[in-house]
């Protein structure tokens, strides 16, 4: 991830953010995030104030806010209730979502009970999105999400890079790419982000705290929704599918998932192979999902 630049410094930040909010002026600071888009910061452990880096993320953020606004009334799930400030600059502050990131580690520790209680209501939460009137949220400003690379260009991209212990692997997923036809679900508006890091689970409270960060969100096929909870873990992947198919009656195809969280590692490193640091990040995220592989 990028520094933060001296112009955005934590305590340039501290002082915009108690210009536009006196009441913080004796609160406690840390930085939450610090990407290539926003800066978060974490206020007292209560609040969560972001401030965009550029015009393009301003945008982003703006249209999140937008997108939130009616996505927040039609699902059970506490998702962000952002508000938009201008003054002194650009942005935004919400409630924090009690909890923590659900990476695999914390996963791992989550009790049989929880999990079943997790993946019902993210089963849930899905079924509540998907089913939200496409023309409100474009009207919202809900646009495609990127459309990955394809087979061959994944294939030219990553050969010089790929180590033998993966080769096959990628090598059937992108024979199968070719073949995959359309979705048989369609188009959906999705988070197409949900992976555990977008989560907050809170372990001392032994509760679900919600899903935050819908800046990726948009319209694709409706199974790659469920690859990215696979980053977390296959078992969550699978108790999610297993609640959206009894909410809303589809079923879903769980082969066409793995292949597609196959393809979405790939890309990935493809996208990094002129960046030495990315594509080793990429390889060792490659290296993790093939060892928990469904």
């Amino acid at each position: 991830m990028p520094e933060i630049p001296a112009h955005m410094s934590l305590e340039r930040l501290r002082e915009l953010a108690v210009a536009g909010h006196p009441q913080f002026a004796g609160a406690r600071f840390t930085i939450l995030a610090d990407g290539w888009d926003s800066v978060a910061l974490d206020i007292d452990d209560r609040y969560i104030i972001k401030f965009p880096r550029h015009e393009v993320a301003e945008q982003s953020l703006r249209r999140e806010v937008l997108l939130l606004s009616v996505i927040g009334p039609r699902v059970l799930m506490p998702v962000p209730r952002m508000d938009l400030h201008d003054i002194p600059v650009t942005h935004t502050i919400h409630t924090k979502l009690p909890g923590s990131a659900l990476d695999p580690a914390a996963y791992a520790k989550v009790p049989e009970s929880m999990r079943a209680e997790i993946g019902e209501r993210l089963g849930q939460f899905y079924a509540h999105l998907h089913a939200i009137h496409p023309d409100l949220l474009a009207h919202a400003g809900a646009g495609p999400v990127q459309e990955w690379l394809d087979a061959d260009t994944i294939r030219r991209r990553i050969e010089p890079h790929l180590p033998p212990a993966l080769a096959p692997w990628a090598e059937e997923a992108l024979e199968k790419l070719v073949g995959l036809g359309p979705d048989p679900h369609g188009i959906t508006y999705g988070l197409f982000d949900g992976h555990g890091w977008n989560m907050a689970h809170d372990v001392a409270q032994n509760r679900f705290g919600g899903i935050f960060d819908f800046g990726d969100s948009g319209f694709g096929p409706l199974h790659q929704e469920f690859i990215y909870s696979n980053l977390t873990s296959p078992d969550l992947t699978a108790r999610i599918i297993d609640s959206y198919e009894r909410h809303t009656g589809r079923t879903l195809d769980r082969d066409r998932i793995t292949l597609l969280t196959d393809i979405h590692r790939l890309w990935e490193l493809a996208e990094e192979h002129e960046n030495a640091e990315g594509t080793a990040e990429k390889i060792e995220a490659a290296h993790a999902w093939v060892g928990m592989r469904p």
